[in-house]
């Protein structure tokens, strides 16, 4: 089979190379999958760069997100058969003709639902949907709000936030502002030209937010916290904002960015700070996940969640897919086809 493989850390570019190698093999409680496309993440640029802890040694095939069809599984596996058409979480190995996985990552799709759509479900709207429906508790009439909204998963947590009724604000640049609008945001903010905190304060005054989704970090977690009403929780599932540290001391000062915080201060403030990490849970609950999966197909398949699909690549324009992802002009789903 045929496989992206990253190489080195560069730009993307240099960083991958298409390989020959012998299919992935598979055990008793895995499937093998033949891929019909793969997704990217935005994890996959800040392991393009060096900046993912997860990624494994170099050179290896990253991806987490696949759509095909069974081709073949061990003989623990009873939630899926041979020729369904899934869409399935990977711990790595996504970018390639054929991917292995556990079973529990793995839900069967209608043949009908469109493969980019089909690609969101499994890491992005997994990620939305386990932040708000596991993670807390949204309910009508909470103030929330959603940074970087036009992403994959952001687009998914102003879907699920717009399902439980919230009052939804979100931050994305001047040109993704109207697709925010259209998404169901009420307060679109242009984070680049425009300081989210004091327009929400503005807005808001001393009552605060219910509820942040934060994949940035750094100081937008630091504003957050002070922007959280009592009762308030802000969930906490990346860091994209490390992609502009390019140096041992630009590091520490955007970890020293988050601020300290003291079990204290969450207990007399009445806030919460709750980190997500989806592959933990998919590795250690993976009855978990596979629940919060199967919901989510469930939910797209009744047209509750619908994900946008901002740009489809052939597959061997995976270096312009992760340059473009980079560039953070994508809005949605960037997806790579295989077949």
């Amino acid at each position: 089979m045929k496989a992206h493989f990253l190489i080195r850390h560069d730009q993307a570019p240099k960083a991958f190379e298409i390989r020959e190698v012998e299919k992935p093999i598979f055990q008793t409680d895995e499937v093998q999958i033949k891929v019909e496309g793969f997704g990217l993440n935005f994890a996959d640029v800040m392991a393009m760069k060096g900046l993912y802890r997860d990624c494994p040694p170099l050179p290896t095939i990253i991806g987490y997100d696949v759509v095909g069809r069974i081709e073949a599984k061990g003989i623990n596996v009873t939630n899926v058969a041979v020729g369904d058409r899934v869409t399935a979480l990977t711990r790595f190995g996504g970018y390639a003709e054929y991917a292995v996985t556990k079973s529990a990552a793995v839900a069967k799709i209608s043949e009908d639902l469109e493969l980019g759509k089909a690609l969101a479900l499994s890491t992005q709207y997994c990620t939305a949907y386990y932040c708000t429906e596991e993670m807390t508790r949204l309910h009508e009439g909470d103030k929330v709000l959603v940074h970087a909204a036009a992403g994959g998963v952001g687009t998914a947590l102003v879907q699920l936030a717009k399902w439980r009724k919230c009052e939804i604000y979100g931050t994305a640049s001047s040109h993704k502002l109207d697709y925010l609008q259209t998404q169901g945001v009420h307060h679109p903010i242009d984070y680049r030209n425009e300081d989210f905190f004091e327009v929400i304060q503005r807005n808001i005054g001393d009552a605060g937010l219910d509820v942040i989704f934060d994949p940035i970090g750094g100081p937008y977690l630091k504003k957050g916290m002070k922007l959280l009403g009592s009762g308030g929780r802000m969930i906490s599932f990346g860091a994209s904002e490390l992609t502009n540290a390019n140096n041992l001391f630009s590091k520490m000062k955007f970890l020293w960015s988050f601020g300290i915080y003291h079990p204290v201060f969450f207990i007399s403030h009445s806030k919460s700070l709750i980190g997500v990490n989806m592959l933990r849970i998919a590795d250690n609950r993976p009855k978990v996940f596979q629940r919060v999966l199967e919901k989510v197909v469930e939910l797209a398949e009744q047209g509750i969640l619908n994900p946008t699909v901002g740009k489809v690549f052939e597959f061997e324009e995976l270096p312009q897919a992760i340059e473009y992802l980079a560039s953070r002009q994508s809005i949605g789903k960037v997806i790579v086809k295989v077949e």
